[in-house]
């Protein structure tokens, strides 16, 4: 978030009205409401689609002047969950989409403000509906157009698509040309999500996971040993294999691979399968031993000692959480839908 950008977008002219106008990166509203999510959700995925941009609230339209957010725009504004909000986008769009949240304050009027990063991965597209007349709508794609968030057009879909082949095979040419400067006998694959580093089943090297964490700045080039190539240095002895026991330790980002609650699930489940309840999606999950099984879910351990005990006694510990994949969702609407067919349900 930069501060003195935002400062320079609320400039006034002489005559009180803003000097700035709606553009690509930049979307005005008077008051903040959490009624109207769905809307500023679908201008956080337009801005993510093109160069980013800001989403600044108490401005006012027609003539466009600087009013501030109301008491009740103030205390909705600070109510907001960041993990909650991040949590709904990854529910409702294809790729990530990072955001920061702040609120200024000029001459006594506050004002809140977004502002949203470019996509890694474009585009980001809509996976589900939201919204007052599904405002947001399954498998489509927003863009920034001018001062105006709509439907992509195809000249700018393309565009995104021949980006995104470009860099892919710029990142291949720069990988293989580093395999062949090294020459295939000497090189090895670092995975730095799981701290490893192989060449073949039979070497294996594991990383402690805060080291494998900065190795991405060996990855970026950023950490030089006093301006010369990228470096890994060790520090300490050095055993042979053979001669030390080693414990691979890789922490999974079960939150990416299991995003969804209990109630998420059954609440994604409904929406498939109008008329079921909670207490038949539930029922769902335990006659299919969907809880035991990876390809669903997995159990949300609230720290080591109580996936120790699991491990050691096979009993899950009282009120430890269960989150799911979305694959989840389709599997036990069909299911469920299966069974009313048959009149089972």
């Amino acid at each position: 978030m930069q501060e003195d950008r935002v400062l320079a977008y609320l400039r006034v002219n002489d005559d009180g009205r803003l000097h700035h106008r709606e553009g690509q990166e930049l979307e005005f509203k008077e008051q903040f409401n959490l009624a109207a999510l769905a809307d500023y959700f679908k201008d956080f995925a337009a801005f993510a689609n093109n160069r980013g941009g800001y989403l600044i609230f108490g401005v006012k339209d027609k003539p466009r002047i600087l009013t501030g957010m109301s008491d009740k725009s103030i205390d909705q504004f600070d109510r907001i969950d960041p993990q909650i909000i991040s949590g709904h986008l990854l529910q409702l769009f294809s790729c990530n989409i990072c955001w920061h949240q702040a609120c200024l304050e000029i001459e006594g009027k506050k004002f809140g403000v977004f502002y949203i990063e470019p996509a890694v991965e474009k585009p980001v597209i809509a996976t589900k509906d939201e919204g007052k007349d599904n405002l947001i709508k399954s498998g489509e794609i927003y863009y920034r157009y001018g001062g105006r968030t709509q439907k992509i057009q195809g000249a700018e879909l393309r565009a995104i698509i021949n980006h995104r082949l470009e860099r892919n095979n710029e990142q291949w040419l720069d990988l293989l040309g580093k395999i062949g400067r090294a020459g295939p006998q000497n090189a090895a694959i670092l995975d730095t999500e799981s701290g490893v580093i192989a060449k073949d089943k039979a070497q294996i090297l594991v990383l402690d996971q805060s080291l494998a964490s900065k190795l991405k700045f060996v990855k970026e080039g950023q950490f030089v040993e006093k301006g010369g190539a990228p470096a890994l240095k060790l520090i300490g002895d050095v055993s042979p294999v053979d001669q030390v026991e080693v414990i691979q330790h890789i922490k999974e980002n079960l939150t990416k691979t299991y995003p969804l609650s209990a109630t998420q699930l059954a609440d994604l489940v409904k929406a498939k399968v109008p008329g079921i309840g909670r207490n038949e999606v539930w029922k769902c999950l335990t006659e299919n031993g969907v809880k035991g099984n990876l390809d669903y879910a997995a159990y949300n351990f609230r720290n080591k000692q109580q996936e120790d005990q699991y491990k050691d006694t096979g009993k899950v510990p009282v009120a430890t959480p269960i989150i799911y994949k979305r694959s989840t969702v389709d599997y036990l609407a069909n299911i469920l839908k299966n069974k009313r067919k048959k009149g089972e349900a």
